[in-house]
């Protein structure tokens, strides 16, 4: 355990040292801080989030042993290199992510929270068929980071990306990613934004049709839209595509949410109005409301707010901007997600 904090420490200064000068190859953290809104998190098992970033994605750790290694990228702004991932957990993939790095600056790495997932598990493809891995979680598994900086807080702008999967999922909380409470405790409506992904019927919320849909989790409920759509969404229709790109836009006044396949096409826009309405809700009973926010600025994976961790997913890349993007900002970040070539192993 000592070795494996060691490892984390040495490579967290790292990870920061290694944003530097971008030129050439473009990332989708380099088109956002070009657009005026700085990636504050970031994360990815599958691939450089920068053009320029050579530090580390991901550790992993062997159960047989406890030792732990880092998998970096294979040139830099490019894919991980599994060779050094399977090199370490051998044959049987006899590891887990023991944490997933931040690339931004901000040094908002992702650690345990519930049970680590198998490193080896979820292998595909990207690009010119280069295999890479991503995570893989069944219900009982979940990241998060408490102590973060840069991450909006109170009722502060963000938008958050996430690429995810529309065909592991369930309808369990939380299949989140973005900003939580920093006590592991449900603090009440509004202490949460965080892009969810799921089948959930919180409070009998829903889509169109079955699922599975992007929604927000603001902490006691996953909506799918606000205001008089609190409820009930057509316009939320469902993504079932191996790979998703799902997007939640925090203004002070509202939110936005859009979605698509991550391997083609532009984004659709789900829902872009005030947030949910209590009332028609039936939920913020402990006094507080979603307008305004009262975000708390730690970061989850694959778990809610409240420490639960029932739900089922695929993450392959998050990212946390500071203030509210713009369409065209989102549609670039579209394409260079499109443009890694996102595909399953047949």
């Amino acid at each position: 355990m000592k070795l494996l904090l060691s490892l984390i420490a040495i490579t967290a200064v790292a990870a920061v040292a290694a944003v530097v000068e971008i030129k050439g190859t473009e990332g989708p953290c380099d088109l956002l801080q070009r657009a005026g809104n700085p990636c504050v998190a970031a994360h990815s098992t599958v691939r450089a989030l920068y053009g320029k970033y050579t530090g580390p994605l991901y550790n992993v750790t062997r159960a047989s042993d406890g030792m732990s290694t880092n998998i970096g990228v294979l040139t830099a702004g490019g894919f991980a290199n599994i060779t050094t991932h399977d090199d370490f957990c051998g044959p049987e993939g006899d590891c887990v992510i023991s944490n997933v790095f931040d690339q931004s600056p901000q040094g908002n790495h992702l650690n345990k929270r519930h049970k680590l997932v198998n490193a080896s598990r979820h292998k595909i493809l990207v690009g010119d068929n280069v295999p890479v891995y991503g995570m893989w979680f069944d219900p009982g598994y979940g990241y998060h980071v408490d102590n973060t900086t840069g991450i909006a807080t109170g009722n502060d702008p963000e938008s958050i990306y996430a690429v995810m999967s529309g065909t592991h999922y369930n309808g369990g909380c939380c299949f989140d990613y973005g900003n939580s409470e920093v006590n592991n405790l449900d603090d009440g409506c509004g202490t949460m934004e965080a892009i969810y992904f799921g089948d959930a019927h919180w409070a009998k919320n829903t889509g169109q049709g079955q699922g599975p849909w992007i929604g927000a989790d603001f902490e006691q409920g996953m909506y799918y839209g606000g205001g008089n759509v609190t409820k009930n969404n057509q316009q939320n229709t469902p993504l079932p595509f191996p790979f998703v790109t799902a997007y939640l836009r925090g203004r002070t006044d509202g939110f936005m949410l859009k979605g698509g396949d991550a391997t083609q096409g532009k984004l659709k826009t789900m829902y872009d109005g005030p947030r949910p309405d209590p009332v028609i809700a039936g939920t913020c009973k402990n006094g507080r409301n979603y307008q305004p926010m009262h975000k708390s600025g730690a970061i989850i994976l694959a778990t809610g707010g409240d420490f639960s961790n029932q739900a089922k997913g695929k993450f392959y890349e998050g990212i946390m901007v500071t203030g509210v993007t713009t369409d065209e900002t989102d549609e670039a970040v579209q394409a260079n997600i499109v443009a890694v070539g996102y595909k399953n192993i047949e």
